[in-house]
């Protein structure tokens, strides 16, 4: 954690209040370093604007600009009187999700804070809203906040995958746990957890195999879990109390165990699957993070190769 030093903030266009800016002060209160209140911005009117001269429409796109950046000026003002570094950023871009993946990676910024916002199951099918796009795509840690008050005994929740069915997930969940420890030692969180989930017995199985025993089988795949987790822990000296192995879906789970603790943040890997397995399954991050009460912290591999560059920026108007 003592290296998210460069902090960008993705600013909320339709609200006063900032519940992704608080967290990032929060953050740099207790562990230093600096922040950029960011925000693309783009007005479709523009569109209608093509009669006027290219001097005309720069100054007509300037305005909107230094009218967001003063807003934005409004919402920073008590944090920067209180001697928080901030920056202030506003570019005309009409994908919001490449902009700030473009800043991210120009400003070499080493974690991303964004509020989350409820999303429907049939717009999360049908669009890919930039929450989606943020966490599939983004290469530095992307930290979704919900709006609410950080709890005074917050946990952290280091949500682990035990199944081994893929290579990357070991050493990603070794990334998640030491990530979240230097978390916990920089931002007082005194209690990190672990948490795996295991899978219910097959239906099918047990209808066509009449031999076939439930009990027997869920016993199995338990210890194998409890196996890894304890694996795990042992990684990091971590207390067995610490460490939570649960029947069920991870994202049944995970905001379940998640709201008992009274955790303040969820820690996730996300591989930043794209394509149809993405747009119609969705991948664990995404069914969870609708499911949370709390913040969550969506960490990609360290193989992790973003699909954006800084030099993707496209060209929004005449030259």
């Amino acid at each position: 954690m003592a290296k998210y030093q460069n902090l960008l903030v993705a600013i909320d266009p339709n609200q006063d209040d900032q519940p992704a800016l608080r967290r990032a002060v929060y953050l740099v209160q207790r562990n230093g370093g600096r922040i950029k209140a960011f925000l693309s911005i783009y007005d479709f009117s523009y569109e209608m604007t093509t009669m006027l001269s290219p001097e005309e429409r720069l100054a007509m796109r300037q305005s909107v600009i230094n009218e967001r950046a003063a807003w934005i000026a409004e919402q920073c003002h008590y944090y920067i009187e209180a001697g928080i570094p901030i920056e202030i950023k506003v570019v005309w871009h009409n994908k919001p999700f490449e902009a700030i993946i473009q800043e991210v990676l120009a400003g070499e910024h080493d974690l991303l804070l964004k509020m989350a916002h409820q999303h429907d199951r049939l717009e999360s099918v049908i669009f890919t809203p930039t929450d989606w796009n943020l966490l599939r795509k983004c290469p530095c840690p992307v930290w979704m906040v919900k709006d609410q008050a950080w709890p005074e005994s917050g946990k952290a929740l280091v949500a682990v995958n035990l199944s081994s069915e893929e290579p990357y997930h070991d050493p990603l969940n070794i990334k998640l746990v030491k990530e979240t420890l230097e978390l916990a030692d920089h931002v007082n969180q005194t209690e990190v957890h672990l948490v795996g989930a295991y899978p219910v017995t097959p239906i099918n199985i047990a209808i066509e195999l009449p031999d076939f025993d439930p009990s027997v089988y869920n016993d199995a795949i338990r210890g194998q879990h409890l196996i890894a987790m304890k694996a795990l822990r042992q990684k990091f000296q971590l207390d067995e109390k610490f460490t939570h192995v649960e029947k069920g879906l991870p994202e049944e789970v995970i905001p379940d165990l998640a709201e008992h603790l009274q955790a303040g943040v969820v820690v996730i890997g996300t591989i930043g699957r794209t394509g149809l397995s993405a747009a119609f399954l969705g991948n664990t991050t995404e069914q969870v993070i609708d499911h949370l009460k709390c913040d969550l912290l969506a960490i990609k591999p360290d193989d992790f190769e973003c699909p954006i560059t800084a030099e993707d920026v496209e060209e929004h108007d005449d030259e």
